[in-house]
């Protein structure tokens, strides 16, 4: 029936309508609100999910930057230990290569004294052969000596 401002309802009607409308919703508004808030709950439920889900995708973020900072650090601090130790290592092969410098020069200075020594020892051999070329012929001389005086004295035995 088509209602218009019009028409003035009476208070019975006006009652009627309103127990209607209060059995109805009586009826149908616990089940409407339970349906709503069981689906603003679920909504809700989501969005915490969603809401803790990014909180720890922040705090992995953070953490995953708070790494790379310490290992960032740890290289660091690795590369002065290496250069430190390449620092190191470098002196101490400049203080060999010093040692086997001076070893070399003392190898030198003992083969310029070899020498010498050579030199000494080719004098001696000189002096040997000298004083054998004397004995060898202070051998024949007297080998001649003796056979001449072996030699008189037969002459001497057998002449008369």
């Amino acid at each position: 029936m088509p209602w218009s401002s019009k028409e003035k309802l009476t208070p019975e009607v006006h009652e009627a309508i309103g127990e209607a409308v209060e059995r109805a919703l009586a009826e149908r508004l616990p089940v409407l609100l339970s349906e709503h808030l069981e689906q603003y709950v679920r909504g809700g439920e989501a969005q915490l999910k969603e809401l803790s889900l990014l909180e720890r995708v922040i705090r992995v973020e953070e953490e995953l930057r708070a790494l790379r900072e310490i290992e960032a650090a740890r290289f660091e601090s690795l590369e002065k230990r290496f250069e430190a130790l390449h620092r190191e290592v470098q002196a101490r092969f400049e203080a060999v290569d010093k040692r086997f410098e001076a070893v070399d020069k003392r190898f030198e200075a003992i083969d310029k004294r070899f020498e010498a020594i050579d030199k000494r020892f080719e004098a001696v051999d000189k002096r040997f052969e000298a004083l054998d070329k004397r004995f060898v012929t202070l051998q024949w001389s007297l080998g001649l000596g003796f056979s001449v005086l072996a030699i008189i004295i037969g002459l001497v035995r057998f002449v008369p």
